[in-house]
């Protein structure tokens, strides 16, 4: 098993399946030591994700795992694992992968991967979320990150941001606004999600902790 501790930065993975606006981010926000990460793996279901070219530019690692070619999301999975075994992973962030991830997955990596997702959860998991927050009627959307679980975007929230509604948005004018939100966003909750990870991981080394 893994030493923690913050000697090091935690050993982070970036899972994309597009141009990774996101990724970048977070990369940065690394880099520059506002978060206590470092990236050591971008990771996409596609071999066309245009995020990846940016990465190795970066001089990151990279890797690109097809889940078409697979008849079962497991074997998909076991093989994800695999890569962040050799790459010895120790955080993930999922910042726009568009795969549905089973239980045999988010269970290892519970309370060690979280996701960024475009509402207000817990209203609009899943899809087309400012197209339902227009059609609902509502004053503000936004964007939330969250810990990953079996349910789709059913985690608990880590941290908001919240963009108000304007009249005439269309669910193109409001993703954008709400996607700049989620670069401000991204990196400080990484930050949040990391330092609970240290704590959680310190308290069950040190032996006076009471045990849960």
């Amino acid at each position: 098993m893994l030493e923690f501790g913050r000697e090091e930065p935690a050993r982070l993975a970036i899972f994309i399946s597009g141009r990774g606006s996101n990724m970048k981010t977070l990369v940065e926000a690394c880099l520059n030591g506002e978060v206590d990460a470092k990236p050591v793996l971008v990771l996409s279901n596609s071999y066309a994700a245009a995020g990846l070219e940016w990465a190795s530019e970066q001089g990151l690692p990279i890797a690109a795992i097809d889940h078409r070619a697979y008849d079962e999301r497991e074997a998909f999975e076991k093989d994800i694992q695999q890569t962040l075994e050799l790459h010895n992973v120790e955080f993930i962030a999922l910042a726009g992968f568009m795969r549905v991830l089973t239980s045999w997955f988010t269970d290892k990596w519970e309370g060690r991967m979280i996701n960024i997702h475009p509402s207000l959860l817990p209203k609009y998991p899943g899809l087309h979320t400012h197209k339902r927050a227009i059609e609902a009627g509502d004053a503000e959307a936004g964007c939330s990150v969250h810990w990953v679980t079996e349910g789709v975007d059913e985690g608990a929230v880590i941290d908001q941001e919240r963009v108000p509604i304007e009249a005439g948005d269309t669910p193109e004018t409001l993703a954008e606004r709400v996607l700049a939100r989620e670069h401000i966003l991204y990196p400080r909750a990484l930050g949040k999600a990391v330092e609970d990870f240290y704590d959680r991981e310190e308290a069950s080394d040190d032996p006076t902790s009471e045990s849960s």
